[in-house]
């Protein structure tokens, strides 16, 4: 069980094309976001799709696989873990941003690879 303590695993489509940035430590790291759908009827019998979208970082290979295969509408599933943190912003203000931070990747039904 100790596995399963803080671990988030989705399945979506990407929002827009992953921003990729290598950094001057030689690391590359991927931002992107994922939208999640659930269909249900309401008690009148209407049909309801809930939208949510997620922040999503990945690092290192997983950020390399993704600047080669990934782009807006790919179909994923992800697994990582959740975090929290906050920045200030360049008008002064705190931020607070909630993202999860992507271990593992599955590529699934796609648009054809980038060249």
């Amino acid at each position: 069980m100790k596995n399963l303590r803080n671990r988030v695993q989705l399945i979506g489509n990407l929002g827009k094309d992953p921003e990729i940035r290598n950094l001057e430590n030689g690391k590359t790291v991927a931002n992107f976001s994922m939208a999640t759908s659930e269909t249900y009827r309401n008690n009148g019998g209407e049909k309801i799709t809930d939208t949510q979208w997620h922040n999503l970082v990945a690092w290192g290979k997983t950020a390399e696989i993704i600047e080669q295969y990934l782009q807006k509408g790919s179909e994923v599933a992800v697994e990582g873990k959740l975090i929290h943190r906050s920045y200030e912003a360049k008008d002064g203000q705190k931020r607070y941003v909630t993202e999860i931070v992507v271990d593992e990747l599955l590529m699934l039904r796609g648009k054809p690879v980038k060249k």
